[in-house]
């Protein structure tokens, strides 16, 4: 067939990256037979579509990183591109940058075995002081010989199916050249934003650009996921990413006597022994905004703009100091479900986040709970199915499942922007765990209290702009909505033998100088309601975290298994040895006593007095005895953190 001259180098370039997609193929096949005792028994459990989905999304995102100057150059709107000369330049790049691919993702298969994940960018730290990498790549070469002829053969199949153009084209007159030059400008408009949808795994405003632990949620186990990826995106994502190091504070005997984050069971605590666990996770949702954390603020006239809470927090066992773990929604899935809290990078996007996981819904999977995750926004968003797939939910309800349930209204009830209205998706959540098997764990994230800070159409003169905060109508819908959530739930057979966490992700928009500080900007609030009032109501004068939720959870409902959590068990912990751990920017900060210690990792940088100076004005480092001690626990926190991270020890094996 004979194609058109303005076009043929357009259809060149096509079938040059369909060629990628093929080797990517291929290599993911060598990759799942060189390692196929690892794959073999629970391969097949996972849904063919959601494997094939899952390989093309990072195929796609790696092939135009890698391909980039390629496609420049095949697709600028200039006619010099055509000349041979060009062409063949075109050719050297991409079989340099594709073999090199090609080359990373046959290696990385001898690699697999020893770590049971893909190759990140932790890999050239890993060896960076290594002199004999040469002869190590040698032997692996020897032993694995047939690999190499593989990669061979592989690399000069694609050097003779490359296809350039047949001849030189030659423009003659000014119709050729704007015919020539409308097409080229055309191919190009629609190349950049198609690459930048598949770049970042997706084109709607609820994705975020896809990392490697979005991988989890098309496979049922972590180690699964590596024939989901590929070694040049798994590079190319963690790569400018502050790879975790272990600071050596202490010697491993010196650690373990301070510090650990291994879990054992007790009785202590255990109130309510075998009781469902309902875990709230709203959007925002600061504790700022809630009247009954706040009476002391505005000379005791502080209302917040959460009444609904205000009743629930008089019902619920509540924390004086209570803090979220991170400042982004990515940080608070892992600090609430996993107890881990964010230290350097959101652990979402670190090459951690590949590593053995657990949660509270894994935990309670091992003694007879069901369990579900649900999110109204599309699914696979945030990586939020992934997490809750890679920490044990069996479950995961979306976008796409709020849509198929004929009980409610599907898209009708989308914001437009991010996901289903909470108060219509609250009662989808309600209605869904009615249908549980008791007994059950659940976590919920709502998402309308959020940029661009709407609310349903039908509430716009109900909840209407307050003061300059945008925020406060959407504070007030989803309060609503969690009033009518909880409505439902009263009349559910489940309901009394159930406990419920309410927490938010984070933090929004401080509107008084209290949570404006480098500390205020954390406050989250934490309540755990008891519908049979087994569990108190009452206020303890103590501080919570978000990492305590799982321990302090797992740890009511009798759970008899050691695990790991960063966090403490609020119900067996002294109200004055409870502590809170943040970073912020750069530093670490510590809550313990009356004290928040800042540091940089190599020194204290502020210790202050948070109960008489809220406002962090008064700097009092080296002044307080309390600091010395307050620094060795905080290292000895940083360095167990490390150390886990580095050596995939977030699970007891």
């Amino acid at each position: 067939m004979k194609i058109d001259r303005n076009i043929e180098t357009i259809v060149a370039f096509v079938w040059n990256i369909v060629l990628v997609y093929v080797a990517y193929f291929i290599c993911r096949v060598e990759y799942m037979l060189e390692n196929w005792a690892a794959f073999r028994d629970n391969l097949f459990d996972n849904p063919v579509v959601n494997l094939v989905k899952g390989q093309w999304m990072f195929d796609t995102s790696a092939i135009l990183y890698t391909n980039a100057l390629y496609a420049l150059m095949m697709l600028l709107p200039l006619h010099y591109k055509e000349k041979r000369g060009w062409q063949k330049a075109a050719k050297w790049v991409w079989m340099v940058t594709n073999g090199l691919c090609v080359v990373l993702n046959i290696g990385d298969s001898v690699y697999f075995r020893y770590t049971g994940k893909r190759t990140t960018n932790s890999v050239f730290g890993e060896f960076s002081n290594d002199g004999n990498l040469g002869s190590i790549f040698g032997v692996e070469v020897v032993n694995h010989w047939y690999l190499f002829i593989f990669g061979i053969l592989l690399l000069l199949a694609m050097w003779r199916l490359y296809t350039m153009p047949k001849q030189e084209l030659r423009l003659k007159g000014t119709r050729k050249y704007l015919a020539y030059y409308m097409v080229q400008i055309v191919a190009l408009a629609l190349y950049v934003p198609l690459t930048i949808g598949g770049m970042r795994g997706g084109f709607t405003t609820a994705v975020r650009p896809i990392t490697i632990s979005n991988a989890n949620q098309y496979v049922n186990r972590p180690q699964e996921a590596a024939l989901i990826l590929n070694t040049p995106f798994s590079i190319i994502r963690t790569a400018g990413k502050t790879v975790f190091q272990n600071p050596n504070y202490f010697t491993k005997e010196e650690l373990d006597r301070m510090y650990s984050p291994i879990v054992l069971p007790t009785d202590t605590g255990a109130i309510a022994k075998g009781k469902n666990v309902v875990v709230l996770i709203v959007e925002s949702f600061g504790r700022e905004y809630i009247g009954a954390y706040n009476e002391k603020l505005d000379g005791g006239s502080y209302k917040g703009y959460a009444p609904f809470i205000d009743e629930l927090y008089a019902k619920s066992l509540s924390f004086d100091y209570t803090f979220a773990n991170g400042r982004q929604s990515i940080d608070g899935m892992p600090s609430i479900l996993s107890s881990i809290p964010r230290f350097l990078e959101p652990f979402f996007l670190t090459p951690a986040s590949m590593n053995d996981l657990t949660g509270i819904a894994g935990e309670l999977g091992k003694i007879g709970y069901t369990s579900a995750f649900f999110h109204g926004a599309e699914n696979g968003s945030m990586g939020f199915e992934a997490f809750a797939k890679a920490t044990g939910f069996q479950r995961y309800y979306g976008r796409t499942e709020y849509n198929q349930d004929a009980r409610f209204n599907g898209d009708k009830d989308f914001d437009g922007m991010w996901a289903i209205w909470d108060e219509p998706f609250l009662q989808f959540y309600a209605k869904k765990m009615s249908e549980m098997k008791q007994p059950f764990v659940t976590a919920v994230f709502t998402a309308s209290s959020h940029h661009p800070y709407h609310v349903p159409e039908k509430y716009q003169d109900v909840y209407k702009e307050e003061g300059n905060n945008p925020i406060h109508k959407c504070i007030r819908y989803t309060d609503h909505a969690l009033r009518e959530f909880f409505r439902t739930a009263s009349r559910e057979p489940w309901f009394r033998n159930t406990i419920f966490v309410f927490t938010s992700d984070h933090t929004n928009i401080p509107d008084h100088a209290e949570y404006q500080t480098d500390l205020g900007v954390f406050g989250a609030p934490i309540l755990i309601y008891d519908p049979s009032g087994t569990i108190k109501p009452e206020r303890r004068h103590c501080i919570a975290q978000q990492i305590d939720i799982m321990p302090t959870v797992l740890g009511m409902v009798g759970y008899d298994k050691p695990y790991v959590a960063f966090g403490k068990n609020l119900m067996t912990t002294a109200d004055d040895a409870t502590w809170a751990v943040n970073y912020n920017n750069g530093i670490y900060q510590y809550v313990k006593g009356n004290y928040l210690l800042q540091f940089d990792g190599q020194a204290v940088k502020a210790l202050y007095d948070i109960k008489n100076d809220w406002l962090l004005t008064r700097n009092l480092k080296g002044t307080i005895a309390e600091q010395s001690a307050m620094e060795r626990e905080l290292k000895a926190i940083i360095q167990s953190y490390m150390e886990r991270m580095i050596g995939n020890q977030l699970v007891v094996r």
